[in-house]
């Protein structure tokens, strides 16, 4: 069995206009962003998570090292996890992620439950080839902020169930919960 999670960074200084979203370092995490990294660790701590992946930019490896933290593990930063870039095409960033997501599921099926932390964008495009339904997608993100199709700092579970996946939005910090439709 494998289990595999998809999750975005937690909340970002939006407001910092001065460094580039989507260049690293990218903007730092908030105040707000740090707790839902923690609320973040505890999730994954309940779920057994063993390994932590993250995307090379500063809101991304700040999450993963608060939610590292609270399960006393290293994290790992992988360059194919980065933000979508101006001028990237969906099958660029599908020929960058498959990669890990096939080191991830391998690792995951020895070893135990794996994060995989990176971009609403990367995420939409994972849970599409995956086989989530687009009407599914598209209702997310039109929960959430930015058109993404989890929270910052929220998860989809990914399961191996025979030969397909199974996925499911996980993990929703406090601060979003009510946004979901019950």
């Amino acid at each position: 069995m494998s289990f595999i999670y998809l999750i975005r960074h937690a909340t970002p200084d939006w407001s910092r206009t001065d460094i580039p979203y989507f260049t690293p370092p990218g903007p730092p995490l908030t105040e707000q962003g740090e707790a839902e990294a923690a609320q973040l660790g505890v999730f994954l701590r309940e779920a057994g998570v063993k390994q932590i992946l993250t995307s090379p930019m500063e809101r991304c490896q700040r999450t993963a090292q608060i939610a590292a933290e609270s399960l006393a593990i290293p994290f790992i930063i992988d360059n194919g996890l980065t933000e979508w870039k101006p001028g990237d095409k969906e099958d660029d960033i599908k020929a960058r992620l498959w990669p890990v997501w096939e080191q991830a599921h391998a690792f995951s099926a020895q070893t135990g439950p794996i994060a995989l932390i990176t971009h609403g964008g990367p995420i939409a495009t994972l849970l599409s080839v995956l086989g989530v339904d687009k009407l599914v997608i598209d209702h997310h993100k039109k929960l959430f902020d930015r058109n993404n199709p989890l929270p910052p700092a929220g998860a989809w579970q990914a399961e191996r169930v025979n030969e397909s996946w199974s996925l499911r939005l996980a993990f929703v910090p406090e601060a979003y919960r009510q946004k979901l439709v019950v």
